[in-house]
């Protein structure tokens, strides 16, 4: 035998409920039940989704808002970065004049530092571009049917033959 306790009823599983004194309700009354629990699903699911319509509508227009705000203070940080990296590389050359230095190297100095941050920023750009492509979401709405990708036999798509990658 078995320590654990059974959880099964006094009179088996075939007992029927006991009794309450109510009598089971006509057929025609369950359908009219069932129906009426049909409509109010129905409704519950159509103020859901007018809810989350609500929801994502107002999420949108925050996002453009924001979008906007960081599109104007990216532009001033932009501006003030460029003048700011002016005045140093002036001041770098002024101190490389200093040290005996002749105009062209501390010019060239300058100018190397330059492009190569610049060609740093333009790498890690390129990477990050590749996150916005949603490749993931892709996938997973390709698994469910709901999104394909454009195919070489689709005579409407606008796709590259060569196998580079856009």
């Amino acid at each position: 035998m078995s320590d654990q306790a059974q959880s099964t009823a006094p009179g088996g599983a075939d007992t029927p409920p006991p009794d309450s004194g109510e009598k089971a309700p006509r057929l025609d009354e369950s359908i009219r039940q069932v129906g009426e629990a049909g409509r109010e699903t129905v409704d519950s699911a159509k103020h859901t989704l007018r809810s989350l319509r609500r929801l994502a509508s107002a999420d949108f227009a925050l996002a453009r808002s924001a979008f906007g705000r960081a599109l104007a203070w990216a532009g001033v940080a932009i501006v003030f970065g460029a003048s700011a990296w002016l005045l140093l590389a002036g001041t770098l050359i002024a101190l490389m004049q200093r040290w005996g230095m002749s105009w062209f190297h501390s010019l060239l100095i300058t100018s190397i530092i330059s492009l190569l941050v610049t060609g740093y920023a333009m790498w890690r750009v390129s990477f990050f571009f590749r996150h916005t492509g949603m490749h993931a979401t892709r996938r997973q709405l390709s698994r469910l049917g709901l999104y394909d990708e454009p195919s070489e036999e689709d005579p409407d798509a606008d796709v590259d033959t060569t196998g580079v990658k856009r």
